[in-house]
């Protein structure tokens, strides 16, 4: 289980989180909402070591990750995929998928195993591995983003706006594979600031507001709930 506890953090010296606490139930999809500053980014890019907390902690399981840096936390099986231009556009579809395998690029079998995990969750790499990401459509570049990921096999994918910019096979595209992974048994924790995609990729909800937990539950129990907080 993902576990922050009276978490504070922000940047500059503000706090954004304020006493965060949630917990992140293993196996799930949890969707993150929130109104603009509600400290959504900012919990992803706590979690994944990228900021530091002023007060409290992150939990993988029994474990404490929030001393550790963004290598270490991607190391202990937390991936973060940023909302956009993750990708080196003049770099094929397999060398992105490959980048993403960095840190295990010198067990040549393991990471030719990883990289047959992620073509067969991702067709898109099978079938056109030698496309420049720069000639992708948005949702194939999502996809591809989504894919390098999974390279080091995560046991939790943060997705920071999945759907950001997308035309409706994109998200179509992505919601499939949101679904693919948590089929495989990923946690996947996704923020989002469209409510109803959100909570229907979703089995779990989240609603941050002012840096801390308004609700917290099922999807199908908050989805109503959610929607007075005016945003869509």
């Amino acid at each position: 289980m993902l576990t922050l506890q009276d978490v504070y953090a922000g940047y500059g010296g503000g706090d954004v989180l304020r006493g965060l606490d949630l917990s992140v139930v293993p196996g799930s999809v949890t969707c993150v909402l929130g109104p603009n500053g509600a400290g959504k980014s900012t919990f992803l890019r706590v979690v994944s070591g990228l900021i530091r907390l002023r007060d409290g902690a992150v939990l993988l399981g029994d474990e404490r990750i929030d001393q550790l840096s963004a290598p270490q936390v991607l190391a202990k099986g937390i991936a973060q995929v940023p909302q956009t231009g993750a990708l080196f556009s003049r770099m094929s579809v397999r060398d992105n998928i490959l980048m993403g395998g960095y840190l295990i690029r010198r067990q040549r079998a393991l990471l030719a195993e990883r990289y047959s995990a992620v073509a067969e969750l991702v067709p898109l790499v099978a079938e056109r591995p030698a496309v420049l990401a720069g000639n992708l459509s948005g949702g194939q570049r999502r996809l591809v983003e989504i894919g390098r990921s999974l390279m080091l096999d995560p046991s939790v994918v943060l997705l920071d706006e999945p759907s950001l910019g997308l035309d409706p096979a994109g998200v179509g595209a992505v919601a499939g594979l949101v679904g693919g992974m948590r089929d495989r048994g990923k946690t996947v924790v996704l923020v989002e600031q469209n409510v109803r995609l959100g909570l229907s990729l979703s089995t779990h909800a989240i609603v941050l507001d002012g840096g801390r937990v308004r609700l917290q539950g099922s999807a199908s129990d908050i989805s109503v709930s959610s929607l007075r907080f005016g945003f869509s």
